[in-house]
């Protein structure tokens, strides 16, 4: 699971980094699963009860990670849409998703 994590995070920052717009925000959301994935693979799979039961007995399984991931999905779902949103909107006025001709020559 660490291996898939580091290449998630590895095509993320390399998908950032390239020219289009659809790129980056492809890359972002790469980003975005390879934290998922992270924070799960740092949880740890705990099998158990859930824990709002009362029986002292048995071990419970921590619901703390998966809260964490569920904020983080819904976070990265609202950091998508916007990104979504401005490079649709940039394209439309524009013309181009190119992030060099976005960029502009340094004589203008």
């Amino acid at each position: 699971m660490s291996i898939v994590v580091g290449v998630s995070f590895m095509v993320g920052t390399y998908l950032i980094m390239a020219r289009s717009l659809l790129s980056v925000v492809i890359g972002l959301n790469m980003l975005a699963h390879g934290s998922h994935l992270l924070l799960l693979t740092m949880a740890g799979l705990k099998t158990g009860a859930p824990p709002l039961l009362d029986r002292p007995e048995t071990a419970f399984s921590d619901p703390l990670p998966q809260a964490l991931i569920l904020t983080a999905i819904v976070i990265s779902f609202g950091i998508t849409a916007f990104t979504i949103a401005i490079a649709y909107r940039t394209y439309k006025v524009y013309q181009t998703d190119d992030l060099e001709q976005l960029r502009g020559s340094p004589d203008e």
